[in-house]
């Protein structure tokens, strides 16, 4: 029920008002609803301990007449107020944000191992497509659950939520990394891998998550017999085991509880393998790995470390308690979290990090960032707490990743917006990439993926202006991969997905991704058009989701029939509208893209005419400011993609605008310079395939890579393509010349 900030629409004055509540001395604040419709400003510290009975600049309004200048103008204020923050103008995101990349959570959960992630970039190369980068995701740290041997990792850990109340017990990589020995995957009998394990896990660990439910919903209700639940559970455990091989993952033997343990030598554990896979995958750039704001998602175990910890109950602040019941919320309540003195958070971070960074680790994925307000009740509240704890990871990313190898996520909270982000320039701006409801719609598996695109689309809106903004994973085979394909080409931020073994849809990921790794991005973020920021594109039956964003020489309007699902304040939960899931009319202007949110694009909204290209309906014709909007009818779950480009008049009259490669999802941003001389367009175009360009007569020459080309032009709609071949030598990019 908290909400981070409020746009107004004020016809009456024909502007746009914005109310942000900031943060003032000890306290943050966020709105609250009234109990008679009302909105509140709540302001809260955190801790009992520390109050106040006045405040004199607890939100910040701001007015303008264009909403995109809004935000612009009102987070530039706020960052000026509490200098507590930077602009993403101000810091450089990771190079990373240009490429395309792997991660492993869905892919294996908690069952990630070397020889698993081996295989499964091996299976991405041998498909024409090494990632550029990987993400270790949650599973690969030295994690064990109060009451276990302290000096052991915990076993048979599969789903997300399993760990939940887990905490470090070491600061290096778990057991399963720690023997991998170098080049053991480069000699001629490399470890076998069954690419079917993981799924096996994975399904026996969800009917025994489905039988844990059961039991506590019938406890809940009252039943005094659960005994055949326990039985029940018995038997599904003991089968996961032996999936696992029995005896739980390999259990090694005993090691010492010191994070900087002698047992990681140059030719064994995270160095060996960082090193392997970048020996045996050349393009493979940055491996990040994933951990919590506090460690683990329990924080850190006291005792296990040279760092002071203690196990700290956890309060939920009314804002976040008045949310929907989420897993992790609940899982960290049953099990507290470790905490580090936040004395020691700079040591913390330098600790994990200063090693990580030693074995070949490029960046890390911050998650549970949420966490700290639940803790912060002995420690002088949360922003204080906060502030201690974002001033030590801002070091460690500044000394140990180049200042920008970090990427935030689950961190929606205005506090981490506030308070966090002097160094950090990337995070997630969604929820997770859910493949299907876990609520168990059966539905959900389509509904959930506009709910992902809404999220990302309107959290751009403020958090675009301190962060690059990152949409997330997807998996290139999942029944709405194409969907989200989409998105994800005309996002503005990585592309990347979390593909199982065996389950990836290669013709599909190379519309988003060139060969050498790289994407075509565009040079903005995605944003929600005008006409869409007041609607409810999720369930009114009647609103398309459009966003539009910038390419160098032209731009971009994505609509995405997202109807279907969306919040319900009495039940708490997104769940599905399925009156709403169906064929929907709208329409596409080329005013609807906010040309002049870019100094080096502004000119282009004053052309006369433009060349459009459909991607889907592979459509190109030519409008105007003044022409009426194009009307389009979208399928449920389906989009069409707009690229829009000035149309140059040259000497002798011919009319020319370049297109792209139309095999990409996004063609312009595959321009990678034009110039115009006399009769002359001169492109750079980077990748392979068609390229298109709009040319209201034939060219008399066409010169590819200084060769004379062969052309087809179309005298209906203007059509002039090229084939173009990949160009190595000049890293993709060929030069192509029209000669009218």
């Amino acid at each position: 029920m908290e909400t981070q900030w409020v746009m107004l629409d004020v016809p009456e004055i024909k502007s746009y008002a914005v109310v942000i509540p900031i943060v003032e001395g000890s306290f943050r604040s966020a709105f609250n609803p009234g109990v008679a419709g009302e909105m509140l400003i709540v302001a809260e510290s955190g801790s009992s301990t520390v109050k106040t009975s006045s405040f004199n600049s607890i939100a910040y309004v701001h007015v303008s007449d264009n909403p995109y200048y809004l935000m612009k103008e009102a987070y530039t204020a706020v960052r000026v107020h509490l200098n507590t923050f930077k602009l993403a103008e101000e810091k450089s995101p990771p190079p990373l944000v240009n490429k395309f990349g792997w991660c492993t959570w869905d892919a294996f959960y908690l069952t990630v191992d070397p020889v698993g992630i081996w295989y499964g970039v091996k299976e991405f190369a041998t498909g024409g497509m090494t990632p550029r980068f990987l993400i270790i995701d949650d599973g690969w740290q030295s994690i064990n659950i109060d009451g276990q041997d302290p000096n052991q990792d915990a076993k048979n850990l599969v789903l997300g939520g399993t760990q939940m109340t887990a905490r470090l017990h070491r600061l290096d990589e778990c057991e399963k990394f720690r023997k991998y020995k170098g080049g053991s995957m480069l000699g001629p009998n490399p470890p076998k891998f069954d690419s079917k394990k993981p799924k096996l896990l994975i399904s026996k660990a969800i009917e025994i998550e489905v039988a844990e439910k059961n039991r506590d919903k019938d406890a809940k209700a009252g039943v005094t017999d659960l005994s055949h639940y326990d039985r029940e559970l018995a038997r599904l455990n003991k089968e996961l085991d032996e999936i696992f091989g029995g005896g739980g993952e390999d259990s090694g033997a005993k090691t010492c509880a010191n994070c900087s343990c002698s047992g990681n030598t140059e030719n064994s554990g995270m160095k060996a393998f960082t090193r392997d896979l970048r020996s045996q995958f050349k393009g493979l750039d940055d491996v990040y790995v994933w951990h919590a704001l506090c460690g683990a998602w329990g924080g850190v175990r006291p005792g296990a470390t040279h760092l002071k910890s203690t196990i700290e109950p956890c309060n939920l602040s009314p804002g976040l308690d008045g949310t929907m019941t989420d897993l992790a919320v609940v899982k960290i309540i049953e099990g507290s979290i470790g905490l580090v003195h936040p004395d020691q958070a700079e040591d913390f971070y330098d600790s994990m990090h200063a090693y990580l960074a030693s074995v070949g680790i490029t960046g890390v994925k911050v998650d549970v960032i949420h966490c700290l307000e639940y803790v912060s009740e002995n420690y002088g509240g949360r922003v204080d707490l906060a502030k201690a704890y974002y001033k030590g990871l801002s070091k460690s990313l500044s000394k140990n990743f180049n200042g920008t190898g970090l990427i935030s996520s689950m961190q929606q909270c205005n506090d981490f917006f506030l308070l966090g982000t002097e160094q950090i320039s990337i995070g997630r701006v969604g929820d997770d990439f859910w493949f299907q409801d876990p609520n168990g719609d059966p539905m959900g598996v389509y509904w959930l993926q506009g709910v992902h695109m809404i999220h990302c689309a309107f959290n751009s809106l403020w958090m675009g202006q301190i962060i690059q903004p990152d949409w997330d994973m997807f998996q290139s085979d999942h029944l709405c991969a194409k969907f989200h394909a989409g998105s994800r080409a005309i996002c503005g931020g990585p592309v990347y997905v979390s593909d199982s073994l065996g389950g990836h849809d290669f013709d599909l990921l190379r519309k988003l991704v060139f060969a050498d790794g790289t994407i075509p991005k565009c040079i903005h973020f995605a944003l929600p058009t005008r006409d869409c920021l007041f609607k409810n594109a999720l369930f009114d039956s009647t609103t398309i989701l459009k966003i539009w964003n910038l390419n160098k020489y032209g731009g971009v309007i994505g609509a995405f029939n997202c109807q279907g699902a969306g919040w319900d304040p009495k039940e708490q939960r997104i769940k599905g509208y399925s009156q709403c899931y169906k064929t929907l009319t709208g329409s596409v202007h080329v005013t609807n893209i906010e040309w002049d949110q870019k100094p080096e694009t502004s000119a282009f909204g004053e052309a006369d005419e433009y060349s459009v290209y459909l991607t889907e309906a592979e459509k190109l014709f030519i409008t105007n400011p003044n022409s009426p909007p194009t009307a389009i009818t979208l399928k449920s779950s389906t989009f069409e993609i707009f690229t829009y480009v000035p149309i140059k008049t040259l000497p002798g009259a011919a009319k020319f605008a370049p297109i792209g490669l139309t095999n990409l999802f996004n063609p312009g941003g595959t321009i990678q310079s034009l110039l115009y001389y006399e009769s002359i367009a001169k492109i750079e175009v980077k990748g392979d395939g068609k390229f298109l360009a709009y040319s209201s007569v034939p060219p008399k020459n066409t010169y590819l890579n200084g060769n004379t080309s062969g052309f087809e032009w179309s005298a209906g709609d203007g059509k002039l393509q090229v084939d173009i071949p990949w160009y190595g030598e000049c890293g993709g990019i060929s030069n192509l010349s029209f000669v009218f």
